[in-house]
């Protein structure tokens, strides 16, 4: 190995052994949340009883969304409705989002439930409170909001950089030994680390894919801001900062103006005006495709809510698709069981490889037999 090139590998191993020991706990966390949330529908379903929509014959047309509203609202006297939310995993659901005022934050908002085909009141279940509300929350900011997040964010970052230099400075070692091999009858520092190696190999493309996807999301909130305060801004135009009707037009010919619109597509969502979404003037009929890739992306229409006229739309920046595709990606959640299952254990086999790590780079440090730096790997 010339001068140069074992200047690098210091270089690059010190690189890897400083992020990884930066983010290895935080990386930990964010597995050990993770896992039960992957099957947060299924956790759902045991720990808490919903009332069920009726089972109706495929083809069925659903309810007018004004009763459906009408039924709904007439649970919450007092309170006003901010979005109004088709169930993506049961078509026979409706969600409303309502809070305390038409204008007030969404993140307090309570969730009612009604049938989408017979405009019937379901139940209201709790929005937190609840086992994977707390997983989430510990997921997605650690309790601690926007920083939180960011903080997260930047953890994420130092985990695909602890990755990359571990590619660089283990692959011309590793070259040395046939893939696969665990050295068992050499000592249990050597076996714990041809482990790591192995199953860090193994995870390498995952652990990139739902560790940078981790980081799109962490931003999640400031892509939405910008959002907001570009392409939202030049649609709602001179509508900006205008009070809000005195009444509003019927939600069901609004979603039919959008759909003729866009008749590719169907509604995922509806922003009531007021709301962050869209202008205190407008319905905000969000589309979605109709193919699993698709589904994940959104379009806004903006409805004139006093009289039902058709205001804007237009195709999501850049930005916000990447956003949209990158938040399924990062769950698993877009091809069912089968995938749900293969992302828990990719979950597993990191999380062995986060804790393989801890364990060589404190052997390495602290142990009565030191492993060779050329061979060793820090916690990742």
């Amino acid at each position: 190995m010339t001068a140069v090139r074992a200047r690098t590998i210091r270089a690059w191993s010190f690189v890897h052994t400083w992020t990884s020991i930066v983010s290895t706990l935080f990386l930990l966390l964010l597995c050990l949340t993770g896992l039960p949330l992957i099957f947060h529908e299924e956790i759902d379903g045991l720990l808490h009883e919903t009332v069920a929509a009726a089972q109706v014959e495929p083809g069925t047309p659903p309810a007018d969304l004004d009763k459906v509203i009408a039924n709904g609202m007439a649970k919450a006297p007092g309170e006003f409705l901010q979005f109004l939310i088709w169930d993506r995993d049961d078509p026979n659901v409706i969600f409303l989002s309502v809070a305390r005022a038409q204008d007030a934050p969404s993140n307090t908002n309570r969730f009612l439930r009604v049938d989408a085909h017979t405009a019937g009141y379901l139940d209201a279940p709790p929005s937190d409170g609840h086992l994977t509300y707390y997983l989430l929350k510990l997921h997605t900011d650690m309790f601690a909001g926007l920083p939180g997040k960011l903080f997260l964010g930047f953890m994420g970052l130092l985990f695909v950089v602890a990755i990359i230099s571990g590619i660089v400075v283990y692959t011309p070692a590793m070259r040395k030994l046939d893939f696969g091999t665990v050295r068992t009858t050499k000592s249990r520092i050597l076996k714990w680390l041809d482990i790591h190696n192995l199953v860090g190999a193994v995870t390498i493309v995952w652990a990139v894919v739902v560790g940078f996807t981790g980081v799109i999301n962490t931003w999640a909130d400031l892509v939405l801001k910008y959002w907001q305060a570009d392409q939202l801004t030049a649609m709602v135009g001179p509508y900006k900062g205008a009070p809000l009707p005195r009444h509003f037009t019927s939600v069901e010919k609004a979603v039919e103006t959008a759909q003729a619109k866009l008749p590719a597509m169907t509604p995922y969502f509806i922003a009531y005006p007021g709301t962050a979404f869209t202008s205190s003037r407008h319905y905000a009929v969000f589309m979605r495709g109709k193919s699993p890739l698709t589904s994940r992306l959104m379009q806004p229409v903006l409805i004139d809510a006093s009289d039902g006229r058709f205001s804007d739309t237009r195709v999501m920046p850049w930005y916000v698709k990447a956003l949209l595709l990158s938040q399924p990606l990062h769950f698993g959640d877009y091809g069912g069981m089968p995938l749900k299952i293969v992302w828990a254990l990719l979950d597993i086999l990191t999380i062995v490889v986060l804790g393989s790590g801890v364990y060589l780079w404190v052997a390495r440090r602290f142990g009565r037999r030191r492993i060779p730096r050329a061979v060793s790997v820090p916690a990742e």
